[in-house]
């Protein structure tokens, strides 16, 4: 079969024949229908040979991945072929201590490094993809595994970090999505579902920030130095209780601590390479400030479940796989409405 593939390190990745897969003890082969791009694929593919390890380059790209099942190991009874599933990326996970078996495999105890599909291991930039073990599939009934796609990261990475946020954002508090991109919309959406508190989107870009509108955030503001004294103003001067930066760098970081409500929170999801200064006197008394990566199978059991019921918008830029480059340019260059996705199934 045909797979986009990093074949070294900082190197352009390219397509490739590789063997198909065949599904050992306890593993699943799944056809994938949908594989979404992310702005992470671009640090995996600038980071240098010596990251990796025991899990160089060459592999196929794609960690964001839904699909039906075609082949199951043995040892395998839950699932069959034709079954539609989505695909839990903490692969890297034990499997076995108390984190792991709360489906938290995102903060396994034992794992080494971040590793998932498309990372160190084969992902779904193919026409199929080797589960190594049943237990990261979820099954996604009827949804549309293209649209289920970006919901194995972008879609968790937020709602795992918002979850643990919600017995502090209280009814008429406020909360505040710092970038309204892949992960941002998301994040309006999962707190206007869990949450009584006002939305407040913020991001530099005008044609982002009505789509946060049309998705539910009850206020927009440009970013800069401006948003500070807009969203203390609009909160009567109390600020937000609740942050989520999915952006990452130093201003967006600032901005968030900027508007924090005492005892607020602010967490961060964007991998920008931001930070800020921990100061007794800078940041608000009684703040927590967090940082959280993807979800787990509980989380995405979740967030599948939302959008199955049709509660969730799932924006997608559909591509055959064949347009892969051509995907990551529209990406790169910010011509995207909604979550690239590539779709082997149709090439």
């Amino acid at each position: 079969m045909l797979a986009y593939r990093l074949l070294q390190a900082q190197k352009q990745p390219e397509f490739q024949e590789v063997p198909d897969p065949h599904a050992g003890p306890g593993q699943v082969v799944v056809k994938v229908a949908g594989s979404g791009l992310c702005h992470t694929d671009f640090t995996v593919i600038g980071r240098d040979q010596t990251y990796w390890q025991d899990n160089p380059p060459p592999f196929t790209l794609g960690h964001e991945v839904a699909g039906w099942v075609e082949e199951v190991g043995s040892g395998v009874t839950n699932f069959r072929p034709g079954d539609a599933v989505a695909i839990d990326p903490g692969w890297a996970s034990c499997g076995h201590c108390h984190l792991c078996r709360s489906g938290e495999e995102n903060h396994c105890l034992y794992q080494k490094g971040i590793r998932a599909p498309g990372v160190g291991f084969d992902g779904g930039h193919a026409p199929y993809i080797l589960v190594p073990d049943a237990r990261f599939l979820v099954p996604i009934g009827d949804l549309d595994p293209v649209q289920a796609a970006p919901l194995t990261d972008a879609g968790i990475t937020t709602y795992a970090a918002i979850k643990p946020g919600l017995p502090k954002i209280w009814p008429g508090s406020t909360a505040v999505v710092i970038g309204a991109g892949g992960l941002g919309l998301y994040a309006i959406q999962f707190l206007r579902l869990l949450t009584g508190a006002r939305v407040v989107a913020v991001d530099s870009s005008d044609a982002r920030l009505k789509l946060a509108r049309e998705l539910g955030a009850d206020e927009v503001f440009v970013s800069g130095p401006d948003a500070v004294k807009q969203i203390r103003e609009l909160t009567g001067g109390l600020g937000a209780t609740f942050v989520i930066d999915c952006v990452g760098v130093d201003a967006t970081l600032a901005l968030g601590v900027a508007v924090l409500s005492w005892r607020g929170s602010l967490t961060m999801v964007g991998a920008g390479g931001g930070s800020v200064p921990f100061d007794f006197f800078k940041i608000p008394p009684g703040t927590q400030l967090a940082t959280s990566l993807n979800g787990g199978s509980i989380a995405l059991q979740e967030v599948v479940g939302l959008a199955a019921l049709g509660r969730l918008k799932i924006l997608v830029d559909r591509y055959p796989l064949s347009a892969a480059q051509q995907a990551y340019e529209d990406f790169k260059h910010g011509r995207l409405v909604g979550r690239a996705v590539l779709m082997p199934a149709q090439d």
